[in-house]
């Protein structure tokens, strides 16, 4: 039955990142430029992510929740292997600036959202 919860949360999640995805870069430009072109609807994907991951697993949501939410959703929501084509991407056109940036604000901003909503979900227990 897991199995079958995170499949279909994962299909969510993927629809969910390419409608976000494609609204960003039709209306997010004047982000990417402010900031030496980085893929802002990725990192805002990735950033949000972490934050209702940390949620979902601080409020101790059972086992099927966590299949369909947690694994399913956030799994198909969130995307490590194109913020890394991006950080490759970022460091071919020399934009060393924004690969930094981008690197430090995806790493590090995960791991403080998802503690930030680790914490959150443990106050929403009580």
């Amino acid at each position: 039955m897991n199995f079958l919860l995170a499949g279909i949360g994962a299909s969510i999640g993927a629809m969910l990142r390419y409608a976000i995805t494609n609204y960003g870069k039709k209306h997010w430009e004047w982000i990417g430029n402010k900031f030496s072109n980085l893929p802002t609807p990725t990192l805002l994907i990735n950033l949000t992510g972490a934050l209702i991951l940390g949620l979902i697993f601080g409020i101790g949501a059972n086992t099927f929740i966590y299949a369909l939410l947690g694994t399913g959703v956030m799994g198909g929501y969130t995307t490590f292997s194109t913020m890394n084509t991006e950080l490759v991407e970022l460091y071919k056109s020399k934009n060393y600036r924004g690969l930094v940036f981008y690197a430090v604000s995806s790493y590090l901003g995960g791991l403080v959202l998802v503690y930030c909503g680790y914490y959150l979900g443990n106050l929403l227990k009580y």
